[in-house]
């Protein structure tokens, strides 16, 4: 395994552990998450949407491009998932709490 393949694998299982939340406290929050976590997270880490800041219409064009490039999502999985995008990271949202 390349350098580079194993610098990719250890920034994304670190994403993982990091987002992981207890007993899916998170997920009970907005089911756009879980869907978020199970079909992005392949491809991209959380800077991809926590960077952005755009609203759920953006996201969901955004998310339409991704199926255009392999992405096997519903239509119902691609509007959760902007929706949830757009109301905790879109451009109105609150920033997080700098970490402890």
């Amino acid at each position: 395994m390349s350098s580079y393949h194993r610098t990719k694998l250890l920034l994304l299982a670190g994403a993982i552990f990091l987002l992981a939340s207890p007993a899916g406290a998170e997920e009970a929050k907005h089911p756009g998450l879980a869907l978020l976590r199970d079909k992005c997270f392949q491809c991209h880490t959380d800077s991809m949407w926590r960077d952005a800041r755009q609203d759920a219409r953006w996201w969901e064009s955004a998310l339409y491009r991704m199926v255009g490039r392999g992405g096997l999502w519903t239509a119902e999985e691609i509007k959760l998932m902007a929706e949830y995008l757009g109301t905790d990271f879109g451009p109105n949202a609150k920033p997080p709490e700098p970490r402890q």
